[in-house]
């Protein structure tokens, strides 16, 4: 889930500046040999190197390039392979990487989970290695003064893990899928289910390490501001190879409520109405509310061979049920959300019920970095700064029944977002268009 941009200064108009050493044209005449040697000579000891290198001709190739391909879309026998995998060992090996890609004239594609959804961690139309940050994955965490040390090989599943280890009252605001590296996550402006209490990823970010295109290992002071805002939401592989980040830690409640609930456009007749309504509660609620929907096709219940439309609302709640009811009935009693519809839960038990796993599943299911399946996909997302009418909601029914498997997913901004963003921060809704 990567919204474009950091929401603190955003401008408006977008800038992108791209590291320009990475790229030519001639990159598949140079040897993997000249590479072997770059490196050889640049890290210590020499033998290290083809414990990292990966080659097409190697029995290991295929594993390590598919471990962290997430979209089979981009994974077919016509699909553009790397002429070489290199996975560091050490945030100094990056910076050797760096400095011969430079030299050598290649493409580097740099991959920390491999979620984006058009596959540009590990694709490319000109010859290119990928540098995969798998083995940086260390994560530091210091509850005295709540804050993170993690490197960009790391998964949220670790963090929230790890997390969880030293305290059962912070987390971090990041994404719902545990598989997700978190360098491609902060740097490309990440989002959650505390997006409305904390914000961004990006806007809980205080340091960083990052290569930057002489090899150079830069910390927030060394980098200047301009280079840390850059990455702070900009993607990280634009700007040079992002090795770790210092993140705020945030305070989570020992209780918070979860629920799931469905309306079938074709036997509730206030479904539609529940829907128009949500766009104008759901990013002006309470801040411990966060409230995502979910517009798809679906076959009838009440006729049987007839597709209809189905409206799903999950639900995090920082708090307890009582709470979260009253404002339900206060502000959106078309969704008819009962007491007995809620479970109250520890945070840990949320992150593990929004990945859909069952109640009983032990938290260490997040230190599993393979996902169960990996899918054909095509997504999109965008900005949603006005409430759809209900007549052309009706519309919309009739679209996505004609288009079959495909589905809206909305996610409200507001709250912590509001505060931040200078200009329209409360009216945002953030769409995703995704089709399999």
């Amino acid at each position: 889930m990567k919204p474009p941009m950091s929401s603190k200064l955003l401008p408006p108009l977008l800038f992108l500046v791209i590291l320009a050493l990475f790229f030519n044209p001639c990159a598949s005449d140079i040897s993997n040999n000249k590479l072997f040697q770059c490196l050889s000579q640049r890290i210590l000891p020499a033998a290290a190197v083809p414990k990292m290198v990966y080659q097409p001709a190697d029995s290991a190739f295929t594993t390590a390039l598919n471990n962290y391909v997430r979209n089979r879309r981009y994974n077919t026998s016509a699909t553009q392979k790397p002429l070489i995998i290199v996975t560091p060992l050490e945030e100094s090996h990056v910076s050797a990487i760096v400095i011969c890609a430079k030299d050598l004239g290649l493409h580097i594609k740099i991959r920390s989970g491999g979620h984006d959804y058009e596959g540009i961690s590990y694709v490319s139309d000109d010859p290119f290695i990928i540098l995969d940050m798998f083995n940086l994955r260390s994560i530091d965490i210091n509850i005295k003064d709540e804050s993170a040390w993690v490197q960009a090989g790391a998964t949220l599943g670790e963090l929230y893990y790890r997390i969880w280890e030293k305290s059962k009252v912070h987390s971090f605001p990041a994404g719902i899928c545990p598989t997700v590296g978190v360098g491609g996550h902060i740097s490309g402006g990440g989002y959650g289910t505390l997006i409305r209490k904390y914000g961004l990823a990006v806007d809980n970010l205080l340091d960083a390490r990052v290569v930057d295109a002489s090899g150079r290992i830069l910390d927030r002071k060394l980098m200047g501001e301009d280079f840390f805002w850059a990455i702070s939401g900009g993607g990280g592989a634009s700007f040079g190879v992002v090795l770790a980040f210092k993140v705020k830690l945030v305070r989570v409640p020992e209780t918070v409520t979860v629920f799931q609930t469905e309306k079938y456009v074709d036997e509730n007749v206030n479904a539609t109405d529940m829907v128009y309504k949500w766009q104008l509660m759901a990013p002006s609620t309470d801040v411990d509310l966060f409230m995502r929907m979910l517009i798809q096709p679906s076959s009838s219940r009440v006729q049987n061979g007839k597709i209809t439309v189905k409206a799903t609302v999950i639900t995090l709640f920082l708090g307890g049920s009582d709470r979260l009811i009253s404002i339900l009935d206060k502000e959106l009693p078309e969704l008819g959300v009962m007491k007995e519809n809620c479970t109250e839960m520890n945070w840990m038990e949320s992150v593990l019920w929004w990945s859909k796993f069952d109640n009983d599943t032990a938290p260490e299911v997040l230190l599993n970095r393979i996902p169960a399946s990996v899918n054909f996909l095509k997504r999109k997302s965008d900005y949603v700064q006005k409430p759809t009418p209900k007549a052309e909601l009706e519309g919309l029914w009739k679209k996505l029944i004609s288009l079959g498997k495909s589905g809206l997913v909305f996610n409200p901004y507001g709250g912590r977002m509001s505060e931040i963003h200078p200009i329209q921060g409360a009216a945002f809704n953030h769409l995703e268009r995704g089709g399999v």
